[in-house]
């Protein structure tokens, strides 16, 4: 039986190991966190033992794979020694705070042949399939994209060095889920504003921002993320996806409303069309499409991954590495923006 080990034993690796503890397939052997209280909770949860130290956990276990949940700025020799030592990794996004540090771990495994994924969920979500068919049948012209919400409860979230801010730890999701279904981005330019969050310690990263992208296609697209709302009636959180005469709203692992109907002229009181002056408008006579989240991505997510490293086939693995790596240069390349006031292009 394959062996299973989790660095990192948080809110995300709790998210990972519920997951796990459905599974007769594999062994839950180690459990590795710098507090060792934590890695001792996973362990008493699972079985297997606990570290604090994950090279110890990796001379003791010789384990098959690794699940690897910690912080942004943790990332590195970790991956490194993981990959020197033959262990397929699944790593948490984001998956670095430094491309280039990205770049030498993706490098690395390619050279290796290790098989790696990362934590974009949203990928295995049963809306992604109808929201591609949509984009596929329709010129897509305009996406809009909103993620509005508050400031999590973990200290290293508050501060832009040690979290990336909102667009690489958070909204990250949407940017990939975007490039995943829609296509790759060529150039970004990133307005940040501060003020509306207050009363926070140690609180310095941006509390909304607004990203235009040009995408290879041509097509545009607006992104916004801000941490400042205290409920969640403070903004409709989704993707739109605009084509001339009908518009796919998503909402990541929630529900997808496709909208499409026939142009109509618009008519008075007095029965007169209305023309001249372009305006459209939905309508009632419209047609809409529901449709909703099915199952657990998250979970479906882990088991590719599982499954991949049982059986030596990767293919169905939806975010390897690589593609991971593709989705943070993305948005880093809007921090980049943010700080330079200029558009930037985005590192293929």
């Amino acid at each position: 039986m394959k062996k299973l080990v989790i660095i990192g034993c948080g809110g995300i690796g709790t998210y990972h190991l519920e997951h796990f503890m459905k599974y007769d397939d594999v062994q839950l052997a180690g459990f590795c966190d710098i507090i060792p209280e934590r890695a001792e909770s996973f362990a008493k949860q699972a079985g297997g033992k606990a570290y604090a130290d994950y090279r110890k956990m990796y001379d003791e276990i010789q384990p098959d794979m690794v699940f690897i949940c910690i912080p942004p700025t943790q990332h590195g020799e970790i991956e490194l020694e993981t990959i020197r030592r033959g262990i397929h990794m699944f790593v948490e996004k984001p998956i670095a705070l430094d491309l280039s540090l990205a770049r030498r771990i993706r490098d690395a495994a390619a050279a290796a042949g290790t098989i790696t994924a990362s934590g974009f969920q949203c990928r295995y979500s049963n809306l992604v399939e109808p929201t591609r068919q949509f984009i596929g049948e329709h010129e897509i012209v305009f996406v809009e994209c909103a993620r509005i919400g508050g400031i999590p409860e973990t200290p290293w979230w508050v501060k832009r060095a040690t979290s990336g801010g909102q667009i690489v730890e958070q909204t990250i999701h949407q940017f990939d889920i975007i490039r995943y279904m829609f296509g790759e981005p060529d150039t970004v330019f990133t307005m940040g504003t501060k003020g509306f969050v207050t009363g926070v310690e140690g609180y310095d990263t941006e509390d909304l921002t607004v990203t235009a992208v040009r995408f290879k296609s041509g097509a545009l697209a607006s992104i916004s993320t801000g941490c400042y709302a205290s409920g969640g009636a403070a903004f409709d959180s989704k993707i739109t996806f605009g084509a001339r005469d009908a518009r796919l709203d998503h909402y990541i692992l929630n529900k997808v409303n496709i909208y499409s109907g026939k142009k109509e002229e618009a008519v008075d009181e007095s029965g007169l069309v209305i023309k001249g002056d372009g305006t459209l408008s939905g309508s009632d006579k419209d047609s809409v499409r529901n449709i909703t989240e099915e199952g657990d991505a998250g979970f479906l997510c882990d088991r590719t991954f599982v499954d991949a490293v049982l059986s030596g086939d990767s293919s169905k693995i939806r975010s390897p590495y690589a593609d991971a790596l593709r989705t943070l240069a993305f948005t880093l390349a809007c921090n980049q923006s943010m700080d330079t006031g200029l558009p930037v292009k985005v590192e293929g």
